[in-house]
């Protein structure tokens, strides 16, 4: 039976050797092989979606989901916001989940990643669904100590959730660096992949 957080994009995709047995993937993360690259995935999307659903889509992509944030056409917004806004919202995600599936699946094919859709009305966004990935990572007193002190302060429920902050925190204050980063990192890609092979 489709579920919407099922076959929303649902993908099990190999990780480990490439095509050779070599390793690959980058340092400190998860070693994913012949994972397809995604980024032509917002002219994807923008080709792909019907027509008069959104007058502006943000897509967004990482190495486990592919994030679709549609704001809905004008038709919707007139005088929407609060709880007419969030009902508008409900009744686009009730009217147009089986397309949604269904453009999921494709793109899923495509990319091998997880789609989640989100919507945005005036100031009202909602995420239908979304990856929620675990990260493991070791931490020392000091840093454990921080992430106590949000606990203690009532800002974090748990040192999970104060890690998230944290994280969420750097994102803001730090996007035009990470930007940049991940613009040299993708250049670093394509050059690798122009190399000699072994």
């Amino acid at each position: 039976m489709m579920t919407e957080n099922d076959d929303e994009g649902r993908s099990r995709r190999g990780r480990g050797r490439g095509e050779r047995g070599e390793r690959r993937g980058r340092r400190g993360g998860w070693q994913v092989a012949d994972l397809p690259p995604a980024d032509d995935a917002a002219d994807w999307f923008r080709g792909r979606l019907p027509d008069g659903w959104f007058s502006e889509v943000d897509v967004r992509a990482d190495r486990e989901e592919i994030t679709v944030l549609g704001t809905l056409a004008e038709e919707h917004a007139a005088g929407a916001d609060g709880a007419e806004a969030e009902g508008r919202i409900s009744r686009f995600r009730a009217d147009t989940k089986a397309e949604r599936i269904e453009i999921a699946l494709e793109a899923q094919a495509r990319y091998e990643r997880k789609v989640s859709w989100g919507v945005r009305l005036g100031d009202t966004e909602a995420l239908f669904t979304h990856v929620a990935a675990p990260v493991m990572t070791r931490l020392r007193q000091p840093e454990r100590q921080v992430l106590d002190t949000l606990v203690d302060a009532g800002v974090a429920r748990s040192r999970s959730d104060a890690l998230a902050w944290s994280v969420r925190l750097v994102g803001q204050h730090a996007e035009e660096w990470l930007g940049q980063l991940r613009d040299a990192m993708s250049e670093v890609d394509k050059l690798r992949g122009e190399g000699p092979s072994l």
